[in-house]
């Protein structure tokens, strides 16, 4: 065997893939606080590696562009956030995980919200609403025989699209509206109206129709 053709030692390779992952979370930090400051559109790949100290081969070696720059920061920072719920108990904490994730990023989306580049913080989003409601869907009816994959599938669905339309609404009126108070109370109504839909199914009268 050659010399070019040598295993290199598992400690260098080691050492390789965390200077590699160190140098690709560099890129996404000064990407970061550069969203901070101005729109995206405004930004060049010239500004990001003068940021953080290294040329644009390093730049493009990691990322294609900076769409796919944008598109992994969002993926690392929501997988980030649901990290820390390791459980959802109602719908409302679904909302609730889904808006704080938006606050914490409030000044990226305003700089991001007006470019075409909006929607890869929209799959963020619908990441966070689909992983929260199925989280929630399978505890609420881990123990509910009666209610089979198919019908799991269709209330996650429905409840994800409810969830990432209220938190989109909100974005659209730049977050200024208090959007738990009034959720809070849709999941109230919902509550009793799908509870007077069993009970009606079931064949009870329901107290106000009786004599």
């Amino acid at each position: 065997m050659g010399a070019g053709c040598r295993l290199r030692p598992a400690f260098l390779l080691q050492k390789e893939g965390g200077i590699l992952h160190l140098t690709k979370q560099m890129i996404q930090n000064s990407m970061l606080k550069l969203l901070h400051k101005k729109s995206v559109d405004k930004i060049t790949v010239r500004d990001i590696v003068t940021d953080c100290g290294i040329n644009r081969n390093t730049f493009y070696y990691h990322f294609q562009d900076i769409p796919a720059l944008i598109e992994e920061i969002f993926r690392s920072e929501a997988d980030k956030t649901l990290e820390t719920y390791k459980s959802v108990d109602s719908l409302e904490t679904c909302l609730n995980i889904t808006v704080a994730f938006a606050k914490k990023h409030r000044k990226i989306i305003q700089n991001l919200y007006a470019t075409s580049h909006r929607e890869l913080y929209e799959q963020s989003l619908w990441h966070i609403c689909e992983y929260t409601v199925t989280s929630f869907i399978e505890t609420a009816f881990a123990e509910e025989t009666s209610v089979t994959p198919a019908d799991k599938s269709l209330l996650i669905h429905y409840y994800k699209c409810t969830v990432f339309g209220q938190v989109m609404d909100w974005l659209n009126h730049s977050m200024q509206t208090e959007i738990q108070p009034p959720f809070r109370r849709m999941c109230e109504l919902h509550g009793i109206i799908a509870e007077k839909i069993l009970r009606t199914s079931s064949g009870e009268i329901p107290n106000s129709d009786k004599s």
